[in-house]
């Protein structure tokens, strides 16, 4: 059963604490990496219990670009392995796991007559492109580069700067409908599975055994025994694991209406003045929305649950965007803020290494006989993390598995090649949920279930309602801040939560 809520969890952690014996994994983090780990265990045949201090998706796996790279910027850093990781991965995650959440998407970089320039970036266009055929993805599913005239330049992206435009180069990119409804989704399918996905349990300490755990719920404090232990809990990993050095990057992003780059469909991509390979990119999002990102800044300190960005990010990327549009964007046309941290792995202490050299690469370590912990690695490279983590912990624990298959288990609402949906379905519906999306209206009790939950936001009152009965939601900013993004614009979500708050009221209280 697919279905997470307050009623399932109370029901799983009473058999959890019940148990007699070990459970066969134990992971701790409801990130991308932790649901990964969850879902591959359990379709090994493992038992798995999941535990998440906070939220699922409550830290970096939230605050990326909503991009599922293929591997181009390593290739530029001369990383053929990562590169081609990450469009293997990319090839799996659109053509099987999540194809309901990710569409392809056109990056084009504006050519303003810098022949060397427009060549190195064709060119790397024309290298990612090999990348996709190599790991078999379809032209269908992921269009490869054309040169864009400059019209279509304008076309795509409206409020480029057109003096001296000479047209553009471009290539697609998968897109994630978001990354928040991702995490949820595999989360779905592991407990679908029988995994057991617990959200506000915090680890207090923890070893290859098992870990003893506080319920943020009840207040209960009791220990999990485990034959193993998963350490997925990224920037935060060397608090359990006190021999793993992470060295945070911070990656900021900007959230504009649509309306400020005229509605775009394709991403501007710019580059960053002195840099050859890296880019910034206005991408087009749900809820009518442009996100402008992102830096890679170094985070050394205490690492917070939510990380805030220098002021020298925000100048960065406006100036940086300025460069190729028509009419500047200030800080008045900034709606929201985000930062993430990215769990890089500290291979040189942090000393003279610069944040481009250090590798994107993951690592897996086992320590305490059986407590694997796996670090680094990025979003779009999630599921081979999490093969490669369970690997371990099914060779140094002694654990009887099937192999993997997670190459080719489909999430909850994946959708037939050709879909065919109920006349009246919000198209907005339908990407965020997939072939899932006439379930939501289905199962939903509450009034008006397709009006939208606040005039000007595209998120349905029965999407508010599922989010609580269906996708493991406790409370109205689970809702606002990660099952919906619309608290990625404090306005809106200040709107939204009086009726958010009205259906939580009521629905929480059937679950109880």
């Amino acid at each position: 059963m697919t279905v997470l809520n307050a009623a399932r969890r109370r029901a799983d952690l009473a058999v959890l604490t019940e148990r007699a014996d070990p459970v066969d994994v134990l992971v701790i983090g409801g990130g991308v990496t932790g649901v990964g780990v969850a879902l591959d265990a359990a379709t090994r045949g493992l038992s798995v219990a999941l535990v998440e201090a906070h939220d699922l998706a409550f830290g970096t796996s939230r605050w990326s670009s909503k991009l599922v790279h293929g591997g181009l910027r390593y290739l530029a850093s001369g990383d053929i392995g990562i590169a081609r990781e990450s469009a293997d991965e990319r090839h799996h995650l659109m053509t099987a796991i999540a194809p309901h959440l990710i569409k392809p998407v056109r990056q084009i970089v504006p050519d303003y007559g810098d022949t060397s320039a427009d060549l190195l970036v064709r060119a790397g266009f024309r290298a990612g492109d090999a990348l996709r055929r190599a790991a078999g993805t379809p032209a269908d599913v992921l269009p490869g580069p054309k040169r864009l005239s400059a019209i279509d330049v304008v076309a795509a992206c409206p409020t480029v700067r057109r003096h001296g435009l000479r047209g553009g180069a471009s290539t697609t990119d998968g897109q994630l409908i978001d990354d928040a409804r991702l995490v949820t989704a595999i989360a779905r399918t592991a407990a679908g599975y029988g995994a057991a996905i617990f959200t506000r349990v915090r680890v207090l300490r923890a070893g290859g055994g098992g870990a003893v755990v506080h319920d943020e719920v009840s207040g209960r404090e009791f220990a999990i025994a485990a034959r193993s232990v998963i350490n997925a809990t990224g920037v935060w990993a060397a608090g359990l694991e006190s021999t793993l050095s992470v060295r945070p990057s911070r990656g900021t992003h900007l959230v504009f209406d649509a309306a400020t780059f005229g509605n775009p469909t394709g991403a501007l991509t710019v580059r960053i003045p002195g840099s050859t390979s890296r880019f910034i990119f206005a991408l087009p999002e749900q809820l009518g929305r442009v996100y402008l990102g992102l830096t890679d800044v170094d985070a050394a300190g205490p690492i917070p649950d939510i990380p805030k960005p220098d002021e020298s990010e925000i100048d960065f990327l406006l100036d940086t965007v300025n460069t190729a549009l028509a009419l500047p964007v200030s800080r008045a046309d900034i709606r929201g803020v985000f930062s993430g941290l990215r769990p890089l792995i500290d291979s040189a202490g942090g000393v003279g290494e610069s944040l481009a050299d250090v590798s994107r690469r993951h690592d897996v370590r086992v320590t305490d006989g059986s407590m694997v912990s796996v670090i680094g690695g990025k979003l779009t490279t999630y599921r081979q993390m999490a093969q490669d983590a369970v690997d371990a912990a099914v060779a140094s624990a002694g654990l009887i598995a099937n192999d993997c298959i997670t190459t080719s288990v489909a999430l909850v609402g994946a959708t037939p090649v050709d879909p065919v949906f109920p006349a009246g379905l919000p198209a907005s519906l339908i990407a965020r949920f997939g072939a899932e999306a006439p379930k939501v209206v289905e199962d939903a009790t509450v009034g008006e279930p397709l009006a939208p939950i606040v005039e000007g936001i595209d998120v349905t009152r029965a999407e508010i309602e599922f989010a609580f009965t269906h996708e493991g939601a406790l409370d109205v900013d689970d809702v606002l801040d990660r099952r919906t993004r619309i608290g990625l614009v404090p306005a809106d979500a200040d709107r939204a939560r009086p009726a958010v708050e009205q259906i939580a009221a009521r629905v929480l209280e059937q679950l109880v």
